[in-house]
């Protein structure tokens, strides 16, 4: 009886082995390392703060409120109370991506 117990116990971590090694390709398939490139998307892999940076020092605060009227362009605004609205607001993450898109064709 406990040879078998042993065969059990030994099937049962292969297939663990198994299993963790098949975790571990996925996991690495899927790592920044292996993503496909993108040249044709303006937005990879650059930051949020890049952007709004970007655009701050492209059109100012006031520039940014008049082209997209939200509170953190407009009262008492900075880079991280920004970041902080865009983070949890995804249309105005939208809005501050294109406008990003928008000035990086203006400029060339």
């Amino acid at each position: 009886m406990p040879l078998h117990f042993f065969k059990i116990k030994f099937v049962s971590m292969s297939h663990t082995l198994i299993n963790l090694t098949l975790i571990n390709n996925l996991m690495t398939d899927l790592s920044p390392s292996h993503k496909h490139s993108q040249p044709k998307n303006p937005l990879h892999g650059i930051t949020l703060k890049a952007i709004v940076m970007h655009l701050v020092e492209h059109y100012g605060w006031q520039g940014l409120e008049q082209l997209i009227p939200i509170n953190c362009f407009s009262h008492d605004p900075s880079i991280k109370s920004s970041l902080t609205f865009l983070r949890k607001t995804p249309w105005a993450r939208e809005k501050v991506e294109a406008l990003y898109v928008k000035s990086l064709r203006k400029t060339k």
